[in-house]
């Protein structure tokens, strides 16, 4: 079965019932963590997704088994409700980040707690993904200038805006959302943190696969702020550097032009 570009997947069937299992070879348990952490809280919001049975290390290997959901059809409305939802949980401490890293295999995330979410997004996650693109050799000296005027765009943009932390999904992109066999939208596969809610919605601008239903219900539920249209960008720029780093110089177009739209966007 697809496991995305991350994991092995695998669906189980033991008696009468089914199993999904995830695994990721050479690895310790510890790579789950964050993911584990993510569907709880998710289940803590009452948001439909896949459900925790066990993890831990099989020879070598890192797996989490969750309980497999049969896929169906639904509508798009519902699953603009569901991100709602999922975007009217705040953190508890006010802050922003999450108890686990974000563990990737191409690059990991550091969540460290933090007041601003401006800071979080910048130094743990553009920053690095800077870093990296220069350390393959993916971004050279012109590169990393342009950026740098970029990143004092993001800041002084952010600096007025109101951002506050809530439960984000963290990857929401069309892979990431299934409609069960009774219609009812589920999110599967998080890399969830306390965030902005309009990182999440900006992702899902990125490749498509979310009509003008999904964000006609999600608007009306939670009506998005001025000057979204620009802040989006900065969000897709941090999508396409993540593609950048794991895929190669296939993005690499992409990315330059999206850097040359928020330098100049009127």
């Amino acid at each position: 079965m697809s496991g995305g570009d991350v994991n092995q997947a695998y669906r189980l069937d033991i008696a009468d019932k089914q199993y999904f299992l995830l695994v990721q070879p050479y690895h310790d348990q510890t790579f789950y963590a964050g993911e584990i952490a993510g569907l709880q809280a998710f289940a803590q919001a009452g948001v439909c997704a896949p459900r925790v049975i066990s993890s831990g290390t099989i020879a070598g290997d890192a797996y989490l088994l969750l309980n497999y959901l049969e896929q169906g059809y639904g509508k798009q409305a519902d699953l603009g409700r569901l991100v709602a939802h999922l975007h009217r949980h705040q953190s508890s401490t006010g802050k922003f980040g999450f108890d686990f890293p974000y563990a990737g295999t191409s690059i990991s995330f550091k969540n460290d707690w933090t007041d601003s979410w401006s800071s979080l997004f910048l130094k743990q996650r553009l920053d690095p993904l800077a870093q990296a693109l220069q350390y393959q050799g993916l971004w050279q000296t012109d590169e990393i200038t342009v950026y740098q005027n970029v990143r004092k765009i993001i800041v002084e943009s952010l600096a007025e805006h109101n951002s506050r932390p809530v439960l984000l999904h963290g990857d929401l992109w069309s892979g990431n959302y299934m409609f069960l066999a009774n219609g009812r939208p589920a999110l599967i596969d998080p890399a969830a943190f306390y965030g902005d809610r309009e990182f999440d919605l900006a992702l899902t601008t990125v490749f498509g696969g979310f009509s003008d239903e999904f964000y006609r219900a999600y608007k009306k539920e939670m009506p998005l702020e001025k000057g979204y249209e620009r802040r989006f960008d900065f969000y897709r720029l941090y999508y396409l550097m993540v593609h950048l780093n794991k895929f190669g110089q296939s993005y690499s177009q992409n990315v330059q032009q999206l850097m040359q739209q928020i330098r100049y966007f009127d």
